[in-house]
């Protein structure tokens, strides 16, 4: 007869990847050491086509208000009759003058929400987040409506932390 304990589903190994608040790497060397911090990341949602735009920190984890309920498919020609929204990856960093927008990375999220299906590339999120988080601009592919819809909220929510912003993050959000 079989020890129970074989009976047991094994439980799959942790790949290790954890998203911790704070600073992980204050020089302990223990747990949470090599984790990335997400805390001065956000995503900026952008639907030109219903004139919204608002953070939704869903999308850290692919589970925003417009990614919800919507079947992911694996080429944009998958979605009948779509239109492109944006997930924008803006990080804030603090210097001695204060906060200012430091890297942006916008994302296309192309959606039929009566299909209810869309369409994203997980690698264009991973890595203008990464460049966002190193303080590089990647909007050149967004288009303008959308742009300027984003520059006006984010000059809205704090004036002074966008004009603290490097020229770089006002040039790419230009017309």
């Amino acid at each position: 007869m079989a020890n129970e304990e074989d009976k047991k589903p094994k439980k799959k190994p942790s790949t290790g990847f954890n998203i911790l608040s704070g600073d992980s790497t204050d020089g302990h060397g223990g747990y949470g050491v090599g984790t990335i911090n997400l805390d001065n990341v956000s995503p900026v949602i952008i639907d030109p086509t219903t004139d919204e735009i608002y953070v939704d920190v869903g999308a850290l984890h692919a589970r925003s208000a417009l990614e919800k309920r919507k079947k992911l498919v694996k080429t944009r020609e998958e979605v009948p009759d779509g239109h492109t929204a944006w997930i924008v990856w803006v990080t804030l960093q603090k210097t001695e003058t204060g906060p200012h927008y430091y890297g942006i990375g916008a994302c296309e999220f192309y959606l039929n929400a009566e299909a209810k299906r869309a369409w994203k590339s997980m690698p264009e999120h991973v890595n203008n987040m990464d460049k966002s988080m190193k303080g590089k601009v990647v909007v050149d592919h967004m288009d303008a409506k959308s742009k300027k819809m984003l520059r006006e909220y984010l000059i809205e929510f704090d004036k002074d932390v966008y004009e603290r912003s490097s020229d770089e993050v006002k040039l790419g959000l230009q017309d």
